[in-house]
């Protein structure tokens, strides 16, 4: 809204006005002209808040309702179970996410996000 009053302004002020063609409400050389593009330039801003507003209570109720945002995973957690054994076995992580096909970073965020669990030692 203030980027298209600043221009309607920015006109007024050289002596130019904005008359559209197409449109006949939308003319900035009369005062009735300026007052219905005000009006709906403001509109405009409230209903952009309307429009936030309600996007963030979806998002809201979404991430309640279990939904995951952003990319999908990499790696599923039976490829990063794989990746664990592998390097508990002894190779190392840079070879383990060769054998996976991602890049060694991805396994090691993976590693990060999912603890390791010990395997249950039997006496």
């Amino acid at each position: 809204m203030n980027d298209l009053l600043d221009v309607a302004e920015r006109l007024q002020e050289v002596g130019a006005g904005l008359r559209s063609l197409a449109e006949p409400w939308a003319d900035t050389t009369s005062p009735a002209g300026r007052m219905v593009l005000t009006v709906f330039a403001g509109i405009a801003e409230f209903e952009r808040t309307l429009i936030a507003e309600r996007t963030g209570t979806g998002r809201v109720a979404a991430r309640a309702r279990g939904v995951r945002f952003g990319r999908p995973p990499k790696l599923t957690t039976e490829q990063i179970a794989l990746a664990r054994r592998l390097v508990d076995e002894g190779r190392s992580p840079r070879e383990a996410a060769r054998i996976l096909n991602v890049p060694a970073s991805t396994l090691y965020r993976a590693f990060q996000t999912q603890p390791h669990e010990e395997p249950a030692r039997g006496s």
